[in-house]
């Protein structure tokens, strides 16, 4: 079993990716989106009533890394994330497997698989203890980043 740390807030979670986005030098950008009605995911909630049903007050957050592969992750307020790499989105990420995803992409251990029939390809993001986020690769042409990561 892996030892992950746990982030229980979307700052939390911001304040981790802040600290690998510093230890790979990486330019970081955040947008802060707090309240029921600012939310993505709370499209029902009343006009202008910040707060969900049982009172509390949910937190969005948007960041964007600097550099090569182009990065840029949603984190939601129910414990998840959508992260976007050279153009390839991972959704439903647990927001405890961010920090690790991310370590794993500038460490180099993502990787790209080829596939000859049907034709296509599929970014792997390896994490310790056997767990593996994979995801087609849209479209038919890759990026240089992507290209350069080919198995």
């Amino acid at each position: 079993m892996t030892h992950r740390t746990h982030l229980p807030t979307t700052e939390s979670a911001v304040a981790a990716i802040r600290a690998v986005a510093a230890a790979y030098r990486r330019a970081m950008s955040v947008t802060h989106d707090i309240g029921a009605d600012r939310t993505s995911r709370r499209s029902s909630a009343p006009l202008f009533c910040a707060t969900d049903p049982d009172g509390s007050l949910p937190h969005e957050a948007f960041v964007d890394l600097g550099g090569s592969p182009a990065v840029s992750i949603r984190l939601f307020p129910e414990d998840d994330a959508a992260i976007t790499v050279d153009g390839v989105e991972f959704h439903d990420v647990p927001r405890d497997c961010v920090p690790p995803f991310l370590t794993a992409v500038y460490s180099g251990l993502a990787f790209v698989t080829a596939r000859r029939f049907p034709p296509g390809y599929r970014l792997c993001v390896p994490l310790p203890g056997d767990e593996t986020f994979k995801e087609l690769v849209p479209g038919v042409s890759l990026t240089p980043w992507l290209s350069g990561r080919v198995r």
